[in-house]
């Protein structure tokens, strides 16, 4: 079992950072891929960026440029750098895990967080 929990989440204006946090526990060396994906009132849950067998990094097309995902072994921590932010990016953001990388848009991710909710206002 994995258990993920996200932290960083808050209300920042438009144009300002924030920096997500994404801490594994239990069986993380099995861990093949992890991502964040995020979900806004409505709608369904999206990928935003991707980390896959430690050495692919793919990004949703509308937050390229701006967030960054990273990821500290040593720390057992997955991060999001989220930079000029726009209303459009309020959302709750979740970090996910999989053991074993499966098809898009959810590549087998099969553990996940909680969630932390951004705010970004106008």
């Amino acid at each position: 079992q994995v258990q993920l929990v996200e932290s960083g989440g808050g209300l920042v204006q438009a144009g300002g950072s924030l920096r997500l946090s994404c801490a594994a526990s239990g069986s993380i060396f099995s861990l093949d891929t992890m991502g964040w994906y995020r979900q806004a009132p409505g709608k369904q849950r999206e990928l935003q960026a991707i980390l896959i067998r430690g050495d692919t990094v793919m990004y949703a097309d509308s937050v390229k440029g701006r967030f960054t995902i990273s990821r500290d072994n040593a720390k057992n921590t997955v991060y999001l750098q989220m930079t000029s932010l726009k209303p459009e990016d309020t959302a709750v953001y979740y970090c996910g895990a999989a053991q074993r990388l499966g098809m898009p848009p959810y590549y087998g991710i099969n553990y996940w967080g909680k969630g932390t909710l951004v705010t970004v206002s106008s």
